[in-house]
């Protein structure tokens, strides 16, 4: 089936530009419906706009809550024909708002080995931790932070020397290729929708 993907960004969008060649290339067999931002004037926008694929800024910061903002977010979603929804970069944690309305749909890339180092600056928190290998991750989102079930993972060698912006490169170039790769696989079928299982006192 024809993956009708939507995607989520805040910021330079390589791993949208990898989905986007991709699909240019016909070796991912997705449209890519929209591309949302949080914010304006990022790269991530002009990346779709060169692809002919719809643009759209919502700021998070006109809305008085995050449920108001990801309510937002779904209509854009919905109204754009939206099946599944690609998070490459997007800063935001989800509430139910957007997880409830495409369960199991959502997924997310991250810069490391999950469970190891989630949240921002994942990277620098390999360094300093001092591990030999890190890596970059795609999972399901649920209502955590970079904590849904695991779908895929690319390990990365940490090199003698290396710094955030060179481990970094190394890592955003696995990210690339396991992103692309997951969501072939969705399109395929070999992998489906899984709704993440409610956390312990959840209602």
């Amino acid at each position: 089936m024809t993956l009708e993907l939507g995607v989520l960004v805040s910021g330079n969008g390589t791993n949208l530009q990898a989905i986007l060649d991709a699909v240019a290339r016909g070796t991912l067999d997705a449209r890519v419906r929209c591309v949302i931002s949080n914010k304006k004037d990022v790269r991530a926008l002009d990346r779709a706009r060169t692809a002919g694929v719809p643009a759209l800024v919502i700021p998070h910061g006109a809305f008085e809550t995050r449920e108001a903002f990801d309510r937002a977010l779904v209509t854009a979603l919905h109204e754009h024909g939206v099946e599944w929804v690609a998070l490459a970069g997007f800063m935001r944690v989800l509430t139910p708002e957007l997880i409830r309305a495409f369960p199991g749909r959502i997924v997310n890339i991250h810069p490391a080995l999950l469970p190891a180092f989630p949240g921002t600056h994942a990277v620098r928190q390999a360094l300093e931790y001092g591990v030999t290998v890190t890596g970059c991750t795609v999972h399901y989102v649920d209502e955590g932070v970079d904590s849904g079930p695991i779908i895929a993972q690319r390990a990365v060698p940490v090199l003698p020397g290396d710094d955030v912006e060179t481990l970094g490169n190394r890592v955003h170039a696995a990210e690339h290729e396991l992103f692309v790769g997951v969501l072939s696989d969705i399109a395929s079928g070999t992998i489906g929708a899984r709704p993440p299982m409610k956390r312990p006192g959840a209602t």
